[in-house]
């Protein structure tokens, strides 16, 4: 269904409000972070109820964060009609402000409901990374100083969908975190700031109307495809460094780099192409951020 056919107020407007493309970048940590809890501790030592309840209270952080993003965007003049992006509900009409927050409201009530049991289970850091990520997801484009606007986006989506998300699965899972988790984050949380430099490179005109400081705004666009490329090369120096470190075997340092060539290309294509079609290559490196996942958490597991 097209989002012309969406009726106003109905369930599939919400359902478009919750961006449900965007949530491969809430799953694809948190499978690596349950690959490295079964290549440390084996997979008799995982906590699976654990596991799941981390998969789905990113899941509902991350539709919370995207109702948030919607309706605050829109309040500060980021989302206009002009916008080369998929349609936004608040700014559509097809949603009103306040059942955006609502959504949002429950959206991150259910991912405490996740949090509350996390805490039974792994004890009070779990408390501490549920609050800070609520807040985060909310301070990202609300609050009086937003991140998104303020070029921290890139770092926000690096810590909360890599070191935190990784890290935080396996110390749920299997209450320590040693170096190897770590090492393992960092590629998750590089391939999802991946995602949001096309979303920033590709609004760079827009955001500069509305004041919406990214860092490809500050710096420029050929900046944004620089970052865009070392974010990718950490991607695939990391699973090498973990081998090197002896802390990973052979097949999961080669089995990432089978995603390599797809690398390339969405780093050629968003240096030289403009416009709309970089909404495709942004639904690509989701894609990758996945294909690179399962390919680096299937080496992890067979470790």
């Amino acid at each position: 269904m097209s989002a012309h056919e969406i009726k106003k107020g109905s369930f599939a407007a919400y359902v478009l409000g919750s961006r449900p493309k965007t949530l491969l970048v809430a799953v694809a940590p948190v499978m690596v972070g349950v690959a490295t809890a079964v290549s440390l501790a084996g997979a008799s030592g995982v906590r699976w109820g654990a596991a799941l309840a981390a998969l789905l209270g990113a899941v509902w952080l991350t539709i919370g964060a995207n109702y948030a993003n919607d309706v605050f965007d829109y309040e500060k003049g980021a989302d206009t009609a002009e916008r080369l992006g998929p349609t936004r509900v608040t700014q559509a009409g097809l949603l009103e402000p306040r059942q955006v927050r609502g959504a949002m409201a429950f959206s991150f009530a259910m991912a405490m409901a996740c949090g509350a049991y996390l805490l039974a289970v792994a004890g009070w850091p779990v408390l501490a990374i549920g609050i800070s990520s609520i807040i985060a997801g909310i301070a990202y484009t609300g609050g009086p100083y937003p991140l998104g606007y303020n070029g921290l986006g890139e770092l926000f989506v690096f810590v909360f969908f890599g070191l935190v998300a990784v890290c935080g699965t396996v110390f749920v899972t299997t209450a320590t975190v040693p170096l190897l988790p770590w090492l393992t984050a960092v590629p998750s949380g590089a391939l999802a700031s991946c995602v949001l430099l096309v979303n920033n490179v590709r609004d760079i005109e827009t955001d500069t109307v509305a004041g919406k400081r990214t860092l490809a705004v500050r710096f420029g666009r050929a900046f944004g495809v620089r970052m865009y490329g070392l974010c990718l090369a950490l991607a695939y120096a990391f699973p090498l460094l973990a081998f090197a470190l002896g802390l990973t075997g052979w097949l999961s340092a080669l089995l990432p780099l089978l995603s390599l060539p797809l690398a390339v290309k969405l780093a050629r294509a968003l240096d030289r192409e403009r416009g709309a079609i970089l909404n495709q290559r942004l639904a690509q490196t989701a894609a990758l951020l996945l294909v690179h996942s399962v390919l680096w958490s299937i080496g992890l597991v067979a470790r």
